[in-house]
């Protein structure tokens, strides 16, 4: 996911007085939808059938007993999937942003209040009194995030996690974890299959997929970049944060039939030195251009003005023939943004003359 973003200090997750509030809106709701069915899976679009809803999501069972009205969503990513499948109305609060909004979801975001530019507190989230609690990485809704699945859902809150952050990937250690296996966009249309059917809405997700899908075929018709090397560098300028071979940017690099210059490690962003940059010289450097303000030079004005004075990077190939491609923090994550960190970077490649 890149390098976290600071975190609101995180108190306890509730005061008695905010869990009994919760635990009886949750009653509420219960009683409000005691008519529904409960076999699994989500019914017709627009209807109360078909509830309650129960996934496999990241090794728990999610069951969910009315289609969600006041959600909050932790992380951009997880947000922005909601709001591309219309669900503006249904959020009462998101945090966590590392980018403007997605194009053509400017007027829905800014209905949704943003509690939090960064990592909010858990009281700031119960506050809002949610019925439902999504993220993009298990550090949200983990250990020193946000606070767990567990004492959510022992308030009645039920969680979900993005596939994508649990699906093949190792979040013990220390970092933003690593996968033995590169990943690829299916976990992402999972997600957003799986978000759809919580929220009664499995057409629009079907939809969104399709959409998703399209782009990337038509990103990648006919391309052919077997001989282009890429580094995609996401934050910090005195120890850089790159990514390793197998999350987000490995998606792109593999959809173009590139290399990426550390596909030898494993971790999700290492962080390595300039000198052992130079020493792999890519031919296309890949750059986060980023909004938030937790590391050195997060925009990507300031990243190539460092790279174009450093003494270790100014002479590599890719600052010399300033070959830069601009994405957003967000599609360098395991997004439905991703699929734009693939259109723009076989953009860049054809356009540098490194594509066929």
């Amino acid at each position: 996911m890149g390098p976290e973003t600071p975190r609101d200090p995180v108190p306890s997750i509730a005061s008695t007085v905010r869990r009994t509030a919760l635990l009886t809106a949750g009653l509420v709701l219960l009683t409000a939808c005691g008519g529904g069915t409960t076999s699994e899976g989500a019914g017709r679009e627009g209807s109360a059938d078909g509830y309650p809803v129960t996934l496999k999501n990241c090794g728990r069972t999610v069951t969910v007993d009315a289609a969600p009205r006041h959600a909050v969503s932790l992380n951009q990513g997880s947000t922005e999937i909601l709001l591309s499948l219309g669900l503006a109305d249904r959020l009462a609060a998101t945090a966590t942003w590392t980018d403007p909004v997605m194009k053509g979801l400017e007027k829905d975001e800014a209905t949704v209040p943003r509690i939090a530019g960064n990592q909010p507190s858990s009281e700031k989230v119960l506050a809002e009194e949610p019925d439902f609690v999504s993220a993009s990485f298990e550090s949200t809704l983990g250990k020193g995030g946000v606070a767990s699945r567990d004492q959510f859902e022992d308030l009645g809150v039920p969680t979900y996690l993005a596939p994508s952050d649990c699906v093949g990937k190792d979040n013990t250690g220390s970092g933003d974890g690593s996968r033995a296996e590169p990943l690829t966009m299916d976990p992402v249309y999972d997600e957003v299959r799986d978000l759809a059917q919580v929220f009664g809405v499995p057409e629009r997700g079907e939809k969104l997929v399709t959409s998703l899908r399209g782009r990337v075929d038509r990103a990648t018709a006919g391309i052919d970049a077997s001989d282009a090397t890429l580094l995609y560098w996401f934050a910090n300028a005195e120890a850089p944060y790159l990514a390793g071979c197998c999350g987000a940017p490995g998606i792109i690099t593999e959809e173009l039939g590139a290399k990426n210059v550390f596909d030898d490690t494993h971790e999700e962003w290492p962080q390595i030195n300039w000198e052992t940059v130079a020493d792999r010289n890519p031919d296309v450097l890949v750059i986060g251009d980023l909004t938030r303000r937790s590391q050195t030079a997060e925009s990507a004005e300031k990243k190539i003005a460092f790279l174009e004075s450093n003494p270790a990077t100014k002479n590599l190939d890719a600052v010399r023939h300033k070959r830069y491609v601009l994405l957003s923090g967000q599609a360098m994550n395991p997004t439905i943004r991703t699929v734009e960190g693939v259109e723009r970077v076989a953009a860049g490649l054809r356009s540098f003359g490194l594509a066929g």
